[in-house]
């Protein structure tokens, strides 16, 4: 049974289960009101600023009615009820984990060992169905990386995928752009060469939270796709050099790409970013894009250069790369923000033709989020 009284001269809620108690302040309270004063009941969207409180959210009365919290703000006599099940859901009165490079929700670090447990899933059952598209975006969001087959062997195929969750964000790359050899190529990506594990476009803000690959031909010798997760490789470095995790959380690297007409592309974030609780965030890592560091103070430049040349290695490290050779028909998808990509340099014998895009990770987390809440 649930109990309900008032603390601190009504600025303060006590909820009381038996098992804990858990508070809740006044004005937490009246700006999360649910009545429809306060709230669309169509959109849910709040139809009042802090400017509509009242100064004293202090509350008067308050008493549980079946499975509901019923509370009475004094300043003027509103009363509202918030369901026992959301205020436990949005407790705030809680011990909060403070260790810094921890994972998001919901995410799980991974190394070699994926490479026989790659998630993958038929574009043509997940446009059917449901449950085959909320297991493949639950996979994405758990890994950032996940695979499609059965994906038309056709140019521009690639935004089916992308129409599974979201929109195509346009660059100045074009709405997709072509991955195979070129004669005098605007970016590495576009020769034979291999390329050492890195996320895309580290010099826009924000940059592309999505990237999706897909194959149509793939006869040439070599060209094997690799992928690491970042924030695995964040946590190794933590956990190994803890000193060196600190400096690239707190300075910002430089990238930028000014490798085509009418482009001049920089941004200023680290190298890994955390969010204010410690969380990661994100991981920005691209030798070729890279630009002079100049946010590192003087006396921290070594051991900064230490700390970064330790992360290269652990991303170079065979045990932290999963690889695959797409097939035609294939496309693999990755977190932008999370896991890099990579790929073995590949001979001129035979052609290799894949088309990229990206997309935003938002799109993806509201569809699986509206896919995980229909009954």
């Amino acid at each position: 049974m649930i109990t309900a009284h008032l603390t601190s001269k009504g600025q303060v809620l006590e909820l009381d289960d038996n098992t804990k108690v858990l508070r809740f302040h006044g004005v937490w309270l009246r700006d999360n009101a649910q009545d429809e004063d306060t709230r669309d009941p169509r959109n849910g969207q709040r139809l009042i600023t802090l400017a509509d409180l009242p100064e004293d959210c202090a509350l008067s009365d308050t008493k549980v009615v079946d499975d509901r919290v019923q509370v009475t703000f004094a300043a003027d006599s509103k009363t509202v009820s918030f369901r026992t099940d959301w205020l436990r859901e949005h407790a705030y009165d809680v011990t909060h984990e403070t260790a810094k490079g921890r994972l998001p929700d919901h995410a799980q670090s991974w190394n070699s060992a994926l490479n026989s447990a790659i998630p993958t899933a038929d574009l043509t059952q997940m446009q059917a169905g449901s449950a085959a598209l909320k297991d493949w975006l639950g996979a994405m969001r758990r890994y950032g990386l996940a695979k499609v087959t059965g994906v038309p062997v056709s140019e521009g195929s690639l935004f089916d995928i992308v129409a599974l969750f979201g929109f195509v964000r346009e660059t100045n790359y074009g709405r997709l752009f072509e991955v195979r050899t070129e004669v005098s190529p605007v970016n590495l990506a576009y020769t034979g060469l291999g390329l050492q594990a890195h996320t895309d476009n580290p010099y826009r803000d924000p940059q592309p939270t999505v990237q999706v690959l897909a194959c149509l031909e793939n006869s040439a010798t070599g060209g094997e796709n690799m992928v690491v997760d970042g924030f695995a490789a964040a946590q190794r470095l933590r956990d190994e050099d803890p000193e060196g995790f600190e400096l690239l959380t707190s300075y910002c690297a430089r990238f930028s790409y000014t490798g085509s007409d009418g482009v001049a592309l920089h941004s200023r974030r680290p190298m890994i970013e955390l969010s204010p609780d410690g969380v990661l965030h994100a991981l920005r890592f691209n030798a070729r894009s890279s630009a002079p560091l100049v946010d590192v103070p003087f006396d921290k430049m070594p051991a900064y250069y230490a700390a970064y040349r330790r992360l290269s290695g652990i991303i170079d490290d065979p045990a932290s790369e999963v690889q695959f050779k797409l097939a035609p028909g294939e496309a693999f998808v990755v977190d932008n923000t999370r896991v890099l990509h990579a790929r073995k340099g590949y001979s001129g014998a035979g052609t290799r033709w894949l088309q990229g895009c990206y997309a935003d990770r938002d799109g993806l987390l509201s569809t699986l989020a509206a896919l995980e809440a229909t009954p």
